[in-house]
């Protein structure tokens, strides 16, 4: 059964309630909330209602302040507010989540290889995925990478994996990717 709650008001005690109510789910999954600011209530409700986090913050880019917990025998994953990190997070956390619980055999998404068609620059201490594009057979990063950038993701075709500390690549380095649509 997917139960989909309307939306609700940054308010402690009604998120702890909805959480409750929906404790005997398999999966629990919030948008927002999850990081730490005074809006970000998911965490304190999820105690309020007798609900444990098992991790919460990864090195990842976007994605940092996703969430994983329990409540009853749920799990619960608290994805980012921001659009693209909701996304990248489901993709690479919650599909995989489903795939495991529905017994399929493949579970992550495919790594795939492709040429870099212009450079990418080194990274920083978490790992990336990069929105990027297939241009001339090749992949292109997009220019809005922010975490809100809605019209990048739509553009985008793969998500190019750059391993935390990772050199620069440069154009014709082969790099790594998921992919979101087909290369034309």
């Amino acid at each position: 059964d997917l139960t989909v709650p309307p939306l609700l008001p940054d308010d402690r005690a009604t998120i702890a309630a909805a959480l409750d109510a929906h404790r005997q789910a398999d999966v629990i999954v919030t948008t927002g909330g999850a990081s730490v600011g005074d809006h970000d209530l998911i965490q304190p409700a999820l105690a309020d209602c007798g609900g444990t986090v098992d991790f919460w913050r990864i090195a990842m880019r976007p994605g940092k302040p996703v969430m994983v917990g329990r409540l009853g025998e749920a799990i619960v994953l608290g994805l980012p507010g921001n659009p693209v990190s909701a996304y990248v997070t489901a993709t690479l956390l919650l599909l995989p989540l489903v795939r495991k619980m529905l017994g399929y055999q493949a579970l992550v998404p495919m790594i795939s290889q492709a040429i870099a068609g212009e450079p990418f620059p080194a990274n920083g201490p978490r790992q990336d995925f990069v929105r990027a594009a297939w241009r001339d057979g090749r992949l292109v990063r997009l220019a809005n990478q922010d975490s809100g950038a809605l019209l990048a993701l739509h553009r985008a075709d793969a998500l190019v994996v750059r391993p935390a500390h990772a050199a620069a690549a440069r154009p014709g380095d082969r790099i790594d990717y998921i992919a979101l649509a087909r290369p034309t």
